[in-house]
């Protein structure tokens, strides 16, 4: 396996510089790291360096100056979005609770039940006996 040397040589009318170089990579690595396939055939087994190829000779596009912020915000929003609906689903289905989360419902629920009980031994008046 050949080994990337340093200084990478790039093409500098598609990447405008090392820095843009490494955080394209970075973003790469990312997502291969997160599962998704490579677009470029490597004999490279390190995510690293398969983005780090990608970025150099294959076909990727990325974004700059305003439009990079508002994909980006975008990315987050729809992030918020998707976490909140697998919250809500989660909560919808009580019965894929895990162990921690049945045990400390038993636990609260015990708790919420003898508090009930103490408060009505206060304020639940005794029946005068016959001998009274």
């Amino acid at each position: 396996m050949d080994i990337i040397s340093l200084p990478v040589e790039f093409d500098r009318k598609k990447i405008d510089g090392r820095y843009r170089l490494v955080a394209i990579a970075a973003q790469k690595a990312r997502e291969l790291a997160q599962g998704n396939k490579p677009t470029i055939a490597t004999k490279a087994r390190k995510v690293t360096t398969i983005a780090l190829q990608e970025a150099i000779y294959g076909p990727l596009d990325y974004l700059v100056g305003e439009e990079a912020k508002k994909a980006k915000e975008e990315a987050r929003k729809l992030e918020f979005k998707r976490l909140a609906e697998e919250a809500a689903k989660r909560a919808a289905t009580p019965g894929e609770l895990s162990e921690l989360e049945k045990d400390l419902k038993v636990y609260l629920h015990e708790k919420e039940e003898r508090q009930k009980k103490g408060l009505e031994d206060i304020f639940v008046e005794e029946a005068p006996t016959e001998g009274d």
